[in-house]
């Protein structure tokens, strides 16, 4: 048994559940695919070799759990990507109890490796200032159009004045935009919607596009699409960004979430409130936010380590 030939009940089990966490939760199709790799690397786990059993996920429990990570390890798995793995399971039993499809969830008291999460990447602000310069030198070298010189200074401009998440900037349309307050309506994970506000430069930049460039201005019309009006893709996101870190000469590893942490850093590094950093980001938990307090520590720790001394 592979995982493509897994039962047909546990197999639509699993797919019932990621179809919830996509369109009820609002998962990128990476976390999808991660999650589903995840849940059928562990049904074929427990499954291999068994006929006596009608469904699998009740004969799961703690036993079982513990078995797969003490085995899976032995392959020289990260601790990172065991972690991952796990929050699958235990997300998915979650909704199978929920479902009443079984009465427990096998992961609940099942202790795993430590993993220290680590600290996020940003740019510094020089950086984000050389990388956002990207578009505009193209532009005067004439590599680029006005058009895609606007567009792609607005992605990332929206990535870094409002913090906003990948699939947040493509799903914006221009109805969610009020110009008059300056501020975006955006539909985060879980279907949370929040309000960001985004800077007079941000602003303008949105209104010399809609003036200027807009195929189409309706309130269900993307905010920002190709030169044929389709909607963006968070591939071909990743795909421009690439060109502008390499014209800044930063590494090509950096992505869009980590403009995200850097526009979260910087604000807090210049005294905003952790709270309001929350709010504009979405976190369902201040703890989630928390992370970021620990990257400007470090960096005041660092320079009092340089500079004082009795350091």
């Amino acid at each position: 048994m592979n995982s493509f030939d897994l039962p047909a009940t546990e197999q639509g089990q699993i797919d019932r559940f990621l179809k919830f966490l996509e369109s009820e939760r609002q998962y990128s199709r990476y976390t999808i695919r991660n999650y589903r790799q995840a849940l059928e690397g562990l049904l074929h786990y427990v499954s291999d070799g068994r006929n006596d059993v009608d469904n699998f996920f009740e004969v799961i429990g703690p036993m079982s759990i513990r078995s797969y990570i003490i085995d899976v390890q032995r392959t020289g798995i990260s601790k990172r990507t065991l972690h991952l793995r796990l929050s699958a399971f235990r997300s998915f039993f979650r909704y199978l109890r929920k479902q009443g499809v079984v009465d427990h969830n096998p992961v609940a008291g099942v202790s795993v490796p430590k993993f220290r999460k680590p600290l996020p990447k940003f740019f510094t602000e020089k950086e984000m200032e050389r990388f956002l310069e990207g578009p505009a030198i193209l532009l005067q070298e004439e590599k680029i159009d006005a058009f895609t010189a606007l567009r792609d200074s607005l992605v990332f401009e929206l990535f870094y004045g409002a913090g906003l998440r990948i699939s947040e900037v493509v799903q914006a349309d221009w109805g969610h935009y009020n110009p008059d307050s300056r501020c975006l309506k955006v539909l985060g994970k879980g279907k949370k919607e929040r309000i960001c506000p985004v800077g007079r430069h941000v602003a303008d930049l949105l209104k010399a596009f809609r003036e200027h460039h807009a195929i189409a201005k309706g309130r269900g019309d993307p905010l920002l699409h190709t030169l044929d009006g389709h909607r963006l893709t968070p591939f071909w996101i990743q795909k421009r960004m690439k060109v502008y870190l390499r014209l800044a000469d930063l590494p090509e590893d950096l992505t869009p979430h980590k403009i995200r942490h850097s526009f979260a850093t910087h604000l807090l590094n210049a005294g905003a409130d952790l709270r309001v950093v929350q709010e504009l980001l979405g976190h369902a938990s201040l703890s989630t936010t928390q992370v970021y307090t620990h990257v400007g520590l470090r960096r005041l720790k660092e320079a009092h380590s340089r500079a004082h001394p009795r350091a």
